[in-house]
């Protein structure tokens, strides 16, 4: 097995990143670099623990579980009350201050099982296990955990990096064709925000990865890893560097946010999201139309996208003024000035904002489109 360590850099301590086709298998071994807990507890839904709890398992053989607590993952539930079951589920368990918590899942799982970890006796040593590609690639690494409030997305939450993060891709194998495409989105913004060679590599071999070849996989997941933790180790708390993370993700919330979390994962949020950044850089005279024409191209090999047509643009805007980006009531934009490179804009006209929601659902006849 060959192991990718890839180190993180963060205010608590800097922590590692492991990842490598059965890195599950090696759980036992990590935990014990760790050091020693009085009890561990597995926290997941149940939809995940029946696609991975036995692999898991079987990397637990000298950490076996005090209790494998479950919760309900989806978006929707994404909320304080989730952080609440979660809290009382381990106080009842009798976790202590030495206690390991491991969150199983993909983003909700992380978020959710992260802030109850960052909370509970004011802080329980925590593992991520991503189980999605969004969570392997981008939310398990450096630290954000957190809820939704009616309000917005991510409003409440805390830094709080785990002490390990074990990536495994074949723990990708059980996901549905719509979760997967949906994690590919996170991929194609790595590319757009800071590697062109990686944008490069995915158009030139983007049917592989839809095909989930191990060898494509496992480059991109790694890539990916490595670009987060290089954004992170710099800007550990989103001050300024770290912002570049949110391209799509202005737009993709609000349209998240809008539908109640019903109608787009996440992934298919940020593509529609990366989108209409594109056409908004256009407009305000800072994406190249060929860039505009290959992000496009790019996302659109990622299939149809759940529509979006019924939302109303000024329900949108009004939506991205929750952004934690927004300073002053004043909407801030990651826009890419050439694939490769992407940084926050402000002082965005409100009418290219309005232009780009208007044409982004219409990107099918794209040179008319920018070149208007």
């Amino acid at each position: 097995m060959r192991v990718r360590r890839i180190k993180v850099r963060a205010s608590s301590g800097a922590y590692e990143v492991v990842c490598a086709a059965g890195a599950v298998s090696r759980l036992d071994d990590e935990i014990a670099r760790l050091g020693k807990f009085t009890s561990v507890h597995v926290v997941t839904s149940p939809k995940v623990w029946r696609a991975v709890g036995k692999a898991v398992l079987r990397g637990l053989a000298r950490h076996k579980p005090s209790e494998v607590h479950l919760f309900d993952d989806r978006e929707a539930k994404k909320e304080m009350r989730s952080v609440e079951q979660i809290a009382r589920l381990l106080a009842r368990a009798k976790a202590d201050r030495r206690s390991l918590i491991l969150a199983v899942g993909g983003g909700v799982v992380g978020d959710v099982v992260g802030y109850a970890a960052a909370s509970y006796l004011r802080g329980v040593a925590l593992v991520q296990i991503p189980t999605t590609l969004v969570s392997q690639t981008d939310s398990s690494v450096g630290g954000k955990t957190g809820v939704n409030l009616p309000e917005g997305k991510n409003l409440v939450g805390a830094f709080y990096p785990a002490r390990l993060v074990v990536v495994d891709p074949q723990l990708l194998k059980t996901l549905s064709k719509r979760e997967f495409r949906g994690g590919l989105a996170e991929v194609i913004k790595y590319g757009i925000i800071a590697d062109a060679k990686l944008f490069e590599y995915l158009e030139e071999n983007f049917e592989r990865a839809l095909r989930r070849d191990e060898k494509v996989l496992e480059y991109l997941i790694c890539r990916s890893i490595e670009i987060k933790a290089w954004v992170v180790s710099k800007d550990e708390r989103e001050s300024g560097l770290r912002e570049i993370l949110n391209y799509g993700h202005t737009f993709g919330h609000a349209l998240e946010s809008e539908t109640r979390y019903r109608r787009f994962q996440h992934g298919e949020a940020v593509a529609w999201g990366m989108k209409c950044a594109a056409l908004l850089g256009h407009k305000i005279g800072l994406t190249r139309a060929s860039d505009v024409s290959r992000i496009v191209a790019l996302i659109e090999r990622l299939g149809p996208l759940p529509d979006w047509s019924r939302v109303s643009d000024a329900s949108l805007i009004e939506a991205m003024k929750s952004d934690k980006k927004t300073v002053g009531n004043k909407l801030r934009f990651v826009l890419s000035k050439k694939i490769g490179k992407a940084a926050t804009y402000e002082n965005v006209p409100l009418d290219a904002v309005k232009h780009a929601l208007h044409f982004a659902p219409r990107l099918h006849a794209l040179t008319e489109i920018v070149s208007g």
